[in-house]
């Protein structure tokens, strides 16, 4: 696929999404999952203007795969610089797939504290779910094929691509 994607356009349409979906107040914090999710975050939290700072995971230790597949060498800290008790948490990914990253995520910020909620945003969702996990913010919905691969370059300017992986 060559196809264009105007990626501000689509982090707009998320952001008034998430605005209809819930209250975003003193209460509302977002964390984005390393790397894309990030780059997708900081967007996001610009446009809803959210009080706290921007939290960041890096979900590595907590995949299912890592004993199979190794530590990622760039693995860094998460960092949340805000208590997740009682929180309204907007968990932000780039592409949602099999739902695996997005399990991690979950059980890492269940380690750090109780949110109120969470509302899972993604600029990309995908066919392929292996987990129950659905977005409830999704920009696009491809239904590529298992030799397509979904890639987000940025984080300036933020940039879509599909590719065939043989």
């Amino acid at each position: 696929m060559s196809e264009t994607y105007d990626i501000p356009a689509l982090i707009d349409q998320m952001a008034g999404e998430l605005r209809r979906q819930l209250p975003i107040d003193a209460r509302t914090v977002m964390v984005g999952i390393h790397t894309g999710g990030v780059w997708v975050a900081r967007a996001l939290h610009e446009k809803l203007s959210i009080r706290e700072p921007l939290g960041v995971l890096d979900i590595s230790f907590y995949r299912d795969d890592f004993t199979r597949i190794g530590i990622n060498p760039q693995v860094k800290p998460s960092q949340l610089p805000f208590n997740l008790d009682d929180r309204h948490i907007i968990l932000v990914d780039d592409v949602l797939h099999t739902g695996r990253t997005i399990r991690a995520a979950m059980n890492e910020l269940f380690d750090y504290g109780r949110p109120a909620s969470i509302t899972l945003a993604v600029l990309i969702k995908r066919d392929g779910r292996e987990l129950p996990v659905q977005a409830d913010v999704a920009a696009l919905s491809m239904p590529l094929g298992a030799n397509e691969q979904v890639k987000l370059s940025g984080p300036q300017p933020l940039k879509l691509e599909i590719r065939s992986v043989t």
